[in-house]
């Protein structure tokens, strides 16, 4: 018969540990509270030198050597080096600049509008029972319509000024912000409400203590989304009806068939997901540094 052989649990020694008679306490820890080890480190530099942007930056190299040698014509797809001589080019004339402020300044003020009502009302809908009959049931249906959808119906009621363009982010911004916080604050375990309870916590203290910390992954997962979404309220905005902004420059590349300039908004529209995903990590990395997470190997 074949014997089974159990493999005892990883155990961990923490410093300083006390002992106890004679035998010396052991804390179990899980792997992934353990500190990365420098041999580790090195290993996943020398294996993924540019971390997430490994598979971008090969892409890239893959694209501008199929460029350069005839494979994509360059009336469809440009080399990379050609597209950044261009945005130089648009900086240099003038035209780059202002095009630019005026779509961060768009996403800037749409996405506060809608960040600040998705808080609002998530945190409203998340407390209380009579916030999320009051909202729940009408997010849920504005999380089905699309952006594209919506666009005609505000031009039709606000035109095509700025506030169409500012209230289509909004949407974009807002919708997930109280999708993913309303079910942060409800996914909060309740068993860690019931022994704040028990130690005589108040509303606020629970809400402060207990509420905010369990809650506060499910809000930055929506604040990931917004910024994403928000982006796409972009572009979606400034192709239909702007005469100014990235999507007007878009525009302009697509009518007098200058591909270069086309891809020139599409680089700055991906490269503006790029930055606000980062900086959603890096307010993880500083928020949450009291839970541990998983570490993949």
């Amino acid at each position: 018969m074949t014997e089974l052989s159990l493999k005892a649990p990883a155990v961990t020694k923490v410093p300083g540990a006390e002992s106890s008679g004679t035998r010396e306490r052991e804390v179990f820890l899980p792997r992934d509270a353990r500190r990365r080890t420098p041999l580790r480190t090195l290993r996943e530099r020398l294996r993924w030198p540019l971390g997430i942007y490994t598979t971008p930056v090969a892409i890239l190299i893959a694209w501008e050597i199929l460029a350069r040698t005839g494979v994509v014509s360059k009336t469809y797809a440009p080399a990379p080096t050609s597209i950044v001589r261009s945005a130089t080019a648009l900086w240099q004339q003038g035209v780059l600049g202002p095009d630019l402020a005026i779509s961060l300044q768009r996403a800037g003020i749409g996405l506060a509008i809608g960040l600040t009502v998705g808080i609002v009302t998530g945190v409203l809908g998340g407390l209380l029972r009579s916030g999320e009959y009051l909202f729940n049931g009408l997010v849920q249906v504005l999380n089905t319509i699309p952006l594209l959808a919506v666009l005609p119906l505000m031009i039709v009621w606000f035109g095509i000024d700025e506030l169409t363009k500012v209230l289509l982010i909004s949407f974009g911004a807002g919708v997930p912000m109280y999708l993913n916080l309303f079910a942060a604050i409800r996914g909060v375990d309740q068993r860690l409400i019931e022994m704040a309870r028990t130690t005589g916590a108040g509303t606020w203290r629970l809400v402060t203590r207990v509420l905010v910390p369990g809650a506060l992954p499910g809000f930055l997962v929506g604040l990931r989304f917004s910024l994403a979404y928000s982006v796409l309220g972009l572009v979606a905005a400034e192709t239909i009806n702007a005469d100014k902004g990235l999507g007007f420059l878009i525009t302009q590349g697509q009518t007098y068939l200058q591909t270069n300039q086309v891809f020139v908004g599409l680089v700055i529209y991906s490269l503006l997901g790029l930055l606000a995903d980062q900086f959603v990590r890096a307010l993880e990395r500083v928020l949450l540094r009291w839970r541990p997470s998983y570490e993949a190997s």
